[in-house]
């Protein structure tokens, strides 16, 4: 089995775990800490990374699980992502245009974050982070089905409340 390192190995995943923790907890300063008790317990586990699978899995699993006990113990009254993130770079033409884009963006977000969790991290692992169905069934404790379920009705209550709103607006 392979020597994990926690500078080489699990280290380089925190901006992966603050991600996963960011779009579960909706907040950027508890996001932070997640991330933070997460290598903390991951670095407590050390004295059985050798019967671990995949440290990336393992960690990404406590981050979530840590995540949604603090959205438990905190009450779930959050109401959107922070605008922290960089906008994506915009290939419109003109200012209209651009804002048009940049309010639809916006909306998928808002739409993503409505999402009940089990489908808004199935999304999360598979489209933003890129993980596979088996890695984001592994993650989430879930069958790969299941994970594509989640990912089917995920992306179909976004694309009809999308175009509800796009239909009548906001």
């Amino acid at each position: 089995m392979k020597t994990i390192s926690f500078r080489n190995d699990v280290l380089p995943l925190k901006n992966e775990l603050y991600r996963l923790a960011l779009r579960i907890t909706l907040n950027s300063a508890e996001a932070e800490d997640v991330v933070q008790d997460t290598l903390i317990k991951v670095w407590d586990k050390r004295d059985s990374w050798q019967e671990i699978n995949s440290v990336e899995a393992f960690s990404l699993t406590i981050c979530r699980n840590l995540a949604l006990d603090r959205l438990k113990k905190k009450g779930n009254d959050n109401l959107s992502i922070e605008e922290e993130s960089t906008e994506p770079a915009s290939t419109a033409s003109n200012p209209l245009e651009q804002t048009l884009q940049n309010d639809r963006i916006d909306q998928v977000r808002r739409l993503i974050n409505e999402l009940p969790e089990k489908q808004r991290s199935c999304i999360q692992l598979r489209e933003f982070e890129g993980k596979s169905y088996k890695e984001v069934a592994e993650v989430l404790g879930i069958s790969e089905e299941q994970v594509k379920v989640n990912i089917f009705r995920a992306r179909q209550t976004i694309k009809q409340r999308f175009e509800k709103l796009d239909q009548y607006g906001l």
